[in-house]
């Protein structure tokens, strides 16, 4: 996995995670990438600190950097309980109109890529091994944290 430092359109800098770098590309160029804080789909690879080795059993160091300020959200959004309304919505409307392939999703979704078997929306649940054998493919999946259902 790789770690990359992105920057939107708005200039907030935010982190992501990509199996590689041709993931990011591909996320990027297919606009399925977006800013945390504002949404913006404009994103970009920021420049980043290299972790540096002093020798082979020592831990990375960073380079001495100043802290950028975290970018600033309005006022109004209270990001832990509206990111958690937000992910609780995404599982009620994944759940309504996509099919739950539980452990078989990996296996479903490659036998849709190649033709085998109609596409449907399905949801479930991939090793790492599973999620490198799709990317591998070329068979673009999306992780989403699976919170719990909202009470009411």
């Amino acid at each position: 996995m790789i770690l990359y430092r992105l920057r939107c359109e708005g200039e907030h800098e935010f982190e992501g995670w990509f199996p590689n770098s041709a993931s990011f590309e591909r996320q990027a160029e297919k606009g399925l990438l977006s800013c945390p804080y504002c949404g913006g789909h404009d994103i970009t690879r920021a420049l980043m600190a290299p972790a540096i080795r002093r020798g082979s059993g020592d831990a990375p160091v960073m380079p001495d950097t100043p802290d950028a300020p975290p970018a600033q959200l309005p006022d109004t959004v209270a990001l832990p309980d509206a990111a958690m309304a937000l992910l609780q919505k995404m599982r009620d409307v994944i759940e309504g109109h996509c099919v739950n392939a539980g452990e078989q999703f990996a296996a479903e979704a490659l036998k849709m890529h190649r033709g085998e078997k109609e596409a449907t929306a399905i949801y479930g649940s991939v090793t790492e091994d599973e999620r490198e054998m799709l990317d591998d493919e070329g068979v673009e999946v999306l992780t989403i944290p699976w919170v719990r259902p909202a009470d009411s």
